[in-house]
């Protein structure tokens, strides 16, 4: 097999896994908090968010640290760290446990998400780089959806703890594999240095704003802690783009944000992460709570338009955009998924399967679209040393964007439905038996945050349809970067 498809296989099985885990939480967390000593609301939530807030607060640090060490070295260490923290998840005896080795978990998910799209980058020739980008982008899409059904079918049938055992053997043979057929292609170009003073200010100023915005989500957005959190936070990522301006070794090279493909790529993937990254979490609960409420196994059979359409359309618009560049699919994409968010604002209580598919399979179809062209257009503007870098910016764009969504989703819930109505819905203790009477305000809820989501789509898309700007002549083709 060819190098470049080898190296496309093995980073492809990692980011799904690691994608897959995002969610794969999700849908198993009524059964959690039931099966789980120890398991409160606030724990519940943090066995979701924790995961997303440490792998976008290491993910800078991590792409940093590639460039300067190896990108398949750390690559392969982090697929060791994820596959050991999957099998310490499934062994976890109280809510505090599995939190703690969730957070294992997304240590090695920071290596391989901050890896990956740099390897393959380095592995194609400029013209195959849309359609690789586009396989291993939708892998990490369509994880986050496919770990809702693949959740949903093994907790009704052996078992929550199995949503992390089922990664082991996979992790074992990728991570040998790995080990075996990668090698390092780039090479850095200065010395080893590590930018301390970056790295702690930039991951203390995420947690804090992150913190924040999870402490709004549960009701207490007045809180002098929640608000003091908010605000240092902000204070603190300002100072962080200061100081990294003038690091002479900084792990955020803002001068890749000089070259204007890469920054509208950047804010795109941002913007995207937050108008979908609460997407699958909102499904998961209308499917769960009132008054349907669906079994985990049935709630995921109806979220398989959405994987399927991203996967059709997904390395379809790679393909092609490598032949007819990227911003047709872009904003092909932008404008499909709003259409489909607008069609979710006029969803029912008791929605059927058929009447639910349509615009699910848009919303699918649009990630699709955007996801792998945007990212082949942010990886190609970046310099092969710096690649690493870029890989590591775009996902934590990517995992802060989608980790605020969700809290920006909760805060919105929280101004609609009184809390004891989200905790009930939360933690599934909601009596199937007796009407409850918060369902019109849980779907009002639902229909608004549909609404911001295709706002910001459009948003995104008024960007891609400015004219670009004039390019100066084209320089000569350089010699390839990378061969079979």
């Amino acid at each position: 097999m060819q190098y470049k498809w080898r190296v496309l296989s093995n980073t492809t099985v990692a980011t799904l896994m690691s994608s897959i885990d995002s969610n794969i939480v999700l849908i198993s967390l009524p059964t959690i908090g039931r099966e789980l000593p120890g398991t409160s609301a606030t724990t519940l939530l943090w066995i979701l968010l924790g995961y997303s807030l440490l792998t976008a607060v290491v993910l800078l640090n991590f792409g940093r640290l590639s460039d300067m060490f190896g990108r398949v070295r750390l690559y392969v260490l982090g697929f060791a760290v994820f596959t050991a923290g999957s099998l310490l998840c499934g062994f976890s005896q109280t809510g505090t446990e599995l939190v703690a080795f969730r957070l294992v978990q997304a240590v090695g998910a920071g290596f391989i998400f901050s890896n990956s799209a740099a390897i393959i980058t380095d592995a194609f020739p400029p013209n195959e780089r849309g359609r690789a980008l586009g396989v291993n982008q939708v892998s990490i899409v369509a994880g986050a959806v496919l770990g809702l059904v693949l959740g949903g079918i093994i907790t009704s049938t052996i078992g929550w703890r199995w949503i992390f055992f089922v990664n082991v053997p996979i992790g074992v043979v990728a991570t040998l594999r790995a080990r075996h057929d990668l090698r390092e292609i780039a090479r850095a170009a200065e010395p080893p240095r590590i930018d301390w003073v970056g790295n702690l200010v930039f991951a203390g100023g995420l947690t804090l704003l992150l913190v924040g915005v999870t402490l709004g989500a549960l009701g207490q957005l007045s809180d002098p802690i929640a608000i003091v959190c908010i605000a240092v936070g902000l204070v603190l990522l300002v100072v962080f783009v200061w100081a990294e301006s003038r690091e002479r070794s900084p792990m955020l090279d803002l001068k890749l944000f000089r070259n204007r493909a890469f920054s509208l790529s950047a804010i795109s993937m941002l913007l995207n992460a937050l108008a979908r990254g609460a997407f699958t979490f909102i499904l998961v609960f209308y499917l769960q709570g009132p008054p349907r409420y669906l079994s985990p196994f049935t709630a995921g059979l109806y979220l398989i338009p959405v994987s399927a359409s991203l996967a059709a359309f997904g390395p379809v618009s790679g393909w092609l955009s490598d032949r007819y560049g990227p911003r047709p699919f872009l904003i092909a994409g932008l404008v499909t998924s709003a259409v489909g968010f607008l069609w979710l604002t006029t969803i029912g209580p008791d929605e059927s399967f058929y009447g639910l598919a349509p615009p699910l399979i848009l919303v699918g179809a649009g990630m699709g679209l955007f996801a792998s062209p945007n990212r082949a257009s942010m990886m190609t503007a970046a310099p092969p040393t710096r690649r690493g870098v870029a890989s590591g910016i775009g996902t934590t764009f990517l995992n802060t964007g989608s980790t605020i969504s969700l809290g920006l989703t909760l805060i919105i819930m929280s101004t609609v439905l009184p809390r004891s109505a989200i905790q009930a819905i939360f933690l599934g203790t909601a009596n199937p038996s007796q009407p409850f009477a918060a369902a019109a305000g849980f779907l009002d809820s639902i229909h608004l945050i549909f609404l911001i989501s295709a706002v910001l789509l459009l948003v995104t898309l008024v960007l891609w349809v400015r004219p670009p700007k004039r390019a100066p002549a084209p320089a000569p083709s350089p010699p390839p970067e990378a061969g079979d």
